[in-house]
């Protein structure tokens, strides 16, 4: 894989951005390997992600920053320089629905997944066969002996020693507290088994059912403290007709949801998704 660097901007659109970025890049030699432009017309806010082949910069990663912080400020950006040699780390969270996370870390031993997942935490103990077969470090961290608080604490604890920089809750069927919401905000990706906000919350499935709906989805999005209505990453969707049962929904929803998650956390690791107000804005 070819050794890219990510330069990820957002902020107030201005007449000569786009060019000073640009003469920015080109006078360090950089070759664009793929560009992306966006400006929302209703809020003036511009959008920016540019991949570069790393060998074409006369700079290295630690000088780029240096030198284009003047430029950023300048500007008003929010901006980050990643590079695509450094995975990040990720922690994958579950319960007792195996279909997300078995999907997640088969893609990760295949290599569509750029990252290393150093460490699953489940709240039961069943996902430690799938963290076996994949040779992943598992904490079952048990939710009734310790309680919520306690338990909570010690996947906080979990995380910070593992250095986790993306955490996914592959159906992790509990609610975080406010605290590690904060802690985890914008490196925390949800899947929910329905659209949002129509079916918050437990069974969404059979109230989709009750109410005869004609399109099932998932929703793949960022953890924040209000349930279920974090920005939205990516959704996936399949058609329902009247013979099909909620339990047809239920086999239909889960492909929805791994397509969903899948692409999500994708897009995340290759910082495809900029966070805006309570929306995203995602260069897939």
């Amino acid at each position: 894989m070819q050794q890219t660097y990510k330069l990820v901007i957002d902020c107030p659109d201005q007449v000569g951005l786009v060019a000073n970025v640009s003469q920015f890049l080109a006078d360090h030699n950089a070759t664009i390997v793929e560009a992306s432009h966006h400006t929302d017309l209703q809020t003036g806010h511009f959008f920016m992600r540019h991949e570069i082949g790393a060998s074409s910069l006369t700079l290295n990663a630690e000088s780029f920053v240096e030198e284009f912080t003047p430029l950023a400020n300048e500007y008003q950006m929010n901006w980050k320089f990643t590079d695509s040699s450094k995975k990040q780390r990720v922690a994958l969270l579950g319960s007792l629905e195996s279909h997300c996370l078995v999907d997640l870390l088969h893609r990760w031993h295949t290599g569509e997944l750029h990252c290393d997942i150093p460490v699953i935490i489940g709240n039961h103990p069943q996902m430690k066969q799938f963290a076996d077969w994949y040779k992943v470090p598992f904490h079952w961290v048990d939710f009734k002996a310790l309680g919520k608080e306690a338990a909570f604490a010690q996947i906080s604890t979990l995380l910070n020693e593992y250095a986790i920089d993306l955490t996914v809750l592959a159906r992790f069927m509990q609610i975080l507290p406010d605290s590690l919401c904060q802690q985890l905000q914008g490196k925390a990706i949800n899947i929910h088994h329905s659209f949002l906000p129509s079916f918050a919350g437990a069974k969404p499935y059979q109230q989709a059912y009750d109410r005869g709906v004609k399109l099932i989805g998932a929703t793949c999005h960022y953890v924040t403290k209000d349930l279920d209505e974090g920005p939205i990453i990516e959704q996936s969707v399949k058609r329902i007709s009247h013979s099909d049962s909620a339990n047809d929904m239920v086999r239909k929803g889960k492909d929805c949801e791994v397509t969903a998650l899948a692409h999500g956390v994708r897009y995340h690791l290759e910082d495809r998704v900029i966070i805006h107000r309570n929306k995203t804005v995602v260069f897939a």
